[in-house]
């Protein structure tokens, strides 16, 4: 990437809206802007005013003809989110507007930034670290109150400065112990092991929590998978439609209509939840019918949480025989059982039901999908099958599968040191291990990088930040 270059972009979201904020960052963002900005203030050059400071004027075109009436703002290097002078131009919402502003810019000689290329600029000049810069794009992805929490902590340093500490302490005992191949015929010994056995055993428990922490960091991020799964027509879609609040599924009265899984999130409580509809599991002879329900089992695999629905009016020959093909499939995985079409039976039935489930464990609810009944419940039992803790300001919590990898492989490392002290290997192999849990617990942060990796992170960025 060229940083000496002077980069723009729309900053806010694509399309028309009441205000749009074009970002100008680089070494000539100021002289670019100011050929083309009249300040309102005759005879004031704004670029030799105080930083942070807003100025009202017009946006002139190369042929001096006003495209907007417009805002700049003043950010001068390295106090700014780049860490390089930057303008940012406050104009009216229309997509034209925006578009010849840019496209005036362009012309002088500004580049069009690539996706993420503010944020990358601002890490390679140190404003921020890279587990920093991806919890950024985190916060702007956001979609509850604790994926919110958690970015935001993320983005504030919450696991850089544990990490960052760990690695010059292990850089002490690098040292220490390469020190001691210098004086290799004297035999001594620099690098205390007693010492160096209690710091691989604080970095041990340290990747072992934040390794932890992941499974609810993914949760928090990508959402609960949630399975809704049971036999035809029992009300699988129905269901998904009243969660959901709107009509995703196909509904009908005809055996196999949803043949394949179907996928949306929603808000419950600030988590999210991400419901699967899948296909109903049956015997067929349909060969698509089929397919869908082998991945009905898939996703009962790779979900969290179980809805395993039962339809009030069938006889219990025919859940007796779905149980047997289901049970096997959620065994250690929390599954709510829900008796829908409530509304259909007596007390009597019901008394059935409940004896013929008694010795299942998981939660269980009766209701009616098509009229509502007890859905409100439902939401309860989800938000108390998703057991995961608040994330409070300070917590740290791994959501990032880089960072996860990376802290594997920091802990193999971490061990072999461990073993290595205990068996009383040389300071050279100490060293090399030492040297390989320094590297990828540096990847998390970027003090270890490469461009490949700068990439693939920025590129998944919006443009404009």
């Amino acid at each position: 990437m060229n940083t000496a270059s002077t980069i723009c972009a729309i900053s806010t979201p694509p399309g028309t809206g009441g205000i749009a904020v074009i970002r100008v960052s680089g070494q000539n963002a100021f002289s670019c802007v100011n050929k083309f900005f009249v300040p309102r203030k005759k005879d004031t050059d704004i670029f030799q005013q105080s930083p942070y400071t807003l100025n009202l004027g017009s946006f002139m075109n190369a042929r001096k003809e006003t495209i907007d009436d417009v805002l700049i703002g003043i950010f001068r290097a390295p106090h700014s989110y780049t860490g390089e002078d930057v303008v940012e131009i406050s104009c009216h919402g229309s997509v034209y507007i925006q578009q010849q502003i840019l496209q005036t810019l362009i012309d002088a000689g500004c580049s069009l930034a690539k996706p993420g290329e503010f944020t990358q600029r601002a890490f390679l000049n140190k404003k921020m670290d890279l587990s920093q810069a991806e919890a950024v794009a985190d916060l702007i992805a956001a979609d509850s109150a604790a994926s919110h929490r958690m970015a935001l902590n993320q983005m504030r340093g919450g696991i850089s400065e544990e990490l960052k500490n760990l690695r010059t302490r292990l850089l002490d005992f690098v040292s220490l112990t390469e020190l001691e191949l210098d004086f290799s015929e004297e035999d001594v010994e620099f690098a205390d092991r007693s010492q160096l056995m209690a710091l691989a055993n604080e970095i041990e428990e340290l990747i072992l929590k934040l390794s932890n922490s992941f499974k609810v960091g993914n949760a928090l991020k990508n959402g609960i998978p949630v399975a809704i799964v049971g036999e035809t027509n029992v009300g699988k879609s129905t269901l998904l439609n009243v969660l959901l609040n709107e009509d995703k599924a196909i509904v009908s009265d005809i055996h196999g209509t949803t043949r394949d899984a179907i996928e949306d999130s929603v808000n419950i409580d600030g988590i999210t939840f991400r419901f699967i509809d899948t296909a109903g599991i049956r015997e067929t002879k349909d060969e698509i019918e089929t397919l869908g329900i082998a991945r009905t089992y898939q996703k009962i695999e790779q979900a969290s949480i179980i809805l395993w629905l039962i339809d009030c009016t069938q006889l219990s020959e025919r859940i007796e025989t779905l149980t047997e093909k289901i049970a096997k499939k959620i065994q250690d995985k929390k599954f709510i059982l829900i008796f829908n079409k409530i509304d259909k039976i007596t007390d009597e039935e019901r008394e059935v039901l409940n004896q013929f489930f008694e010795h299942y464990s998981g939660e269980r609810i009766y209701l009616s999908a098509k009229k509502r009944i007890n859905i409100h419940q439902l939401q309860k039992l989800l938000v108390k099958a998703a057991q995961l803790p608040e994330v409070q300001p300070g917590d740290v919590v791994v959501s990032n599968v880089r960072h996860y990898e990376a802290l594997q492989n920091a802990l193999k490392a971490i061990q072999r040191v461990k073993e290595g002290i205990q068996n009383g290997i040389s300071g050279d192999f100490l060293s090399q291990d030492l040297r390989e849990c320094m590297f990828f617990l540096g990847e998390i942060t970027g003090e270890i990088s490469s461009d490949e990796i700068l990439g693939n992170i920025f590129s998944k960025f919006c443009i404009g930040k």
